[in-house]
C-alpha cells in the first residue's frame, strides 16, 4: 500500500513524462485520470514476545549496552528496539552495573527461549538481593566473573578468573517463569544437573544415592562424574529441600522433611510448616537468640506444644554448636543445615509441627515476626500474591496471543487529513489555534508511542 502510493506520487510530479505514457491503460474520463486502486492489507498484529523483545532491545541502548553476536544483527524485534534506544538516547546513557548486566542477560535468555519475565519486582537491584558467595547445592565458592551475569539459567562458559565456580540464577519451580520469589542463585553445573526437575524427582535420586543404587539405569549417563548427573546424595538432598520450599504440599508431608537447605533470601515459601521451620532455624544465625526462641516459646498454644518445641530446640542446638564458632555467613548456614541430617532433630521436628495445623503454623510466624523475634525479615503474601507472575497457566512460557492490533498507515494519514480539512472549514483564529494544538499532540504522540509500534513493523 505504502509503495504503491510512493510510486504514484513521484509519477504525478514529474513533468517530463505525460500521465498518458506513464499508465498506457490507465483508463480515462475526459481530464480525470483514475488509478486502479489495491485492496487495503491487512494490518499486523504486535505479539507479546515481540513487544518483550523491543522493551529488551531498549534497555540494552538505555544502558550503551550491545547484546551478544548474532542477536545484535539479526533483524528482530530486538534489534529494532536496540536502534530505536540508541537513536533516542544517544550518548545520553546509564552506567551499567554488573547487575544490569545480569538482569539483561536473564532476559535475553529467557526471551529466547520464551519464558516469561516479571519486570515489575524482578529488577537489577531485586537480583543483587540474591547474590551469594557460595553455591547452596555444591557448597563452593562462586566466582566474581560469573557474578557479572555471564550464566543465566543454562548459559554455560568458561570458569571465572577468581578461581570459583560459575554462578546461574536459577527458577527454582521449573513450571514457573522468571519472577520474584521463584529464583535462586547456584553454580551452573548445579543449575545444569537440577534442569527440569522438581522435588519428588530429587527426593528420589537422594535415596537411589543414598541405597547405592546410583550406578544403575537413572545414573548410567553420568556414572563417570560420580552421582547422579553430578551431584551426590547429599547434593540431590538439599535439591529436593528447595524446591520442597515453593511447591505446594500437604501439611503433614511438610512437617517430615528436614530443614537441609536454608531458604535463600527473597524466596516465597509456600507450606507454612516450613516457614515456622526455617523461621525457628535462622534464630541461630543472629546474637540474642535464647531470648527471642523463649519469647517464641510463649507464642505457642498449650504446654504440650511449648514442651515439644523444647525437646526439639534443645535437639537441635547441640548439634549446631559442635561445628563451632565462626564469622563466615556461609558456614554458619552449612552448620545449621548439617544439624537438621540428626534423626533425632527431624523426629522430634516432626512431633512438635503436628501438633499445629497450617494456619497455626503461619499465625506463628507472623506473630513472631510482628514482635521482631527473627534473626531475619520475614513478609505474609497471600496465596495469588506468593505466585503472581509466576504464569503457572502457562507453565512459565510466555502467553501466545495478541499485545494490540496496529491500524494501516494510509488509514491514519486518511484520517488526519480528514480532521486537518474540517479545521480549515472553520474560523481564521480557531483554526490556527488547532494546527497548533495538533501539531503539539503529534508530536507528543510521536515522542511517546509510535517508535515502538512502527519499529516492530516488517522492514
Amino acid at each position: 500500500m505504502t509503495s504503491h502510493s510512493l510510486s504514484v506520487a513521484s509519477l504525478v510530479a514529474s513533468s517530463a513524462l505525460p500521465l498518458a505514457a506513464a499508465w498506457p491503460d490507465a483508463p480515462h474520463r475526459g481530464s480525470a485520470f483514475n488509478p486502479p486502486t489495491p485492496p487495503p492489507a491487512p494490518a499486523p498484529s504486535l505479539t507479546h514476545h515481540e513487544h518483550i523483545g523491543f522493551e529488551l532491545g531498549w534497555d540494552y541502548a538505555h544502558h550503551h549496552l550491545c547484546p551478544p553476536a548474532p542477536y545484535a544483527q539479526d533483524p528482530s524485534p530486538l534489534f529494532t528496539g536496540l536502534l530505536a534506544g540508541q537513536a533516542a538516547f544517544g550518548d545520553r546513557a546509564l552506567q551499567p552495573t554488573r547487575f544490569v548486566r545480569k538482569w539483561l542477560q536473564l532476559r535475553l535468555h529467557a526471551w529466547l527461549r520464551g519464558r516469561s519475565v516479571e519486570l515489575l519486582q524482578v529488577t537489577p537491584h531485586y537480583l543483587q538481593q540474591l547474590d551469594v558467595s557460595h553455591c547452596p547445592i555444591r557448597r563452593v565458592a562462586l566466582s566474581a566473573a560469573a557474578a557479572d551475569g555471564s550464566h543465566v539459567d543454562g548459559l554455560t562458559g568458561a570458569s571465572g578468573a577468581s578461581g570459583g565456580v560459575d554462578a546461574s540464577v536459577d527458577r527454582v519451580r521449573n513450571d514457573a517463569g522468571y519472577a520474584a520469589g521463584n529464583l535462586a542463585v547456584m553454580s551452573t553445573q548445579a543449575n545444569h544437573a537440577k534442569a527440569a526437575y522438581g522435588f519428588r524427582d530429587a527426593m528420589k535420586f537422594a535415596r537411589e544415592l543414598e541405597a547405592g543404587k546410583g550406578s544403575g539405569k537413572e545414573a548410567g549417563k553420568h556414572a563417570a562424574v560420580g552421582g547422579i548427573h553430578g551431584l551426590t546424595a547429599a547434593q540431590w538432598s538439599r535439591v529436593a529441600v528447595l524446591c520442597s520450599l515453593v511447591e505446594p504440599l500437604g501439611h503433614d508431608e511438610a512437617c517430615g522433611l528436614p530443614m537441609l537447605l536454608l531458604p535463600p533470601n527473597r524466596l516465597h515459601l509456600l507450606n507454612p510448616a516450613q516457614a515456622l521451620q526455617a523461621f525457628v532455624s535462622q534464630q541461630l544465625l543472629k546474637p540474642g537468640w535464647s531470648q527471642r526462641v523463649s519469647r517464641m516459646e510463649a507464642l505457642l498454644p498449650g504446654k504440650a506444644s511449648r514442651r515439644a518445641f523444647r525437646d526439639f530446640f534443645h535437639a537441635l542446638l547441640p548439634r549446631v554448636l559442635e561445628a563451632g564458632r565462626t564469622q563466615e555467613a556461609h558456614r554458619a548456614r552449612w552448620a545449621i543445615e548439617d544439624a537438621w541430617r540428626n534423626p533425632l532433630v527431624l523426629a522430634r521436628w516432626s512431633a512438635f509441627a503436628r501438633q499445629l495445623s497450617a494456619a497455626q503454623c503461619e499465625a506463628l510466624v507472623v506473630r513472631a515476626s510482628a514482635r521482631q523475634l527473627g534473626a531475619l525479615s520475614a513478609h505474609q503474601h497471600t496465596e495469588a500474591q506468593a505466585t503472581e507472575g509466576w504464569n503457572l497457566a502457562s507453565r512459565g512460557y510466555v502467553p501466545h496471543g495478541v499485545l494490540m492490533e496496529r491500524s494501516d498507515r494510509s488509514d491514519r494519514s486518511d484520517e488526519s487529513d480528514r480532521s486537518e480539512n474540517a479545521d480549515r472549514s472553520e474560523g481564521a483564529n480557531r483554526a490556527t489555534r488547532t494546527d497548533r494544538a495538533d501539531r503539539a499532540d503529534r508530536a507528543d504522540r510521536s515522542a511517546r508511542q509510535p517508535q515502538p509500534i512502527q519499529a516492530l513493523l516488517p522492514l
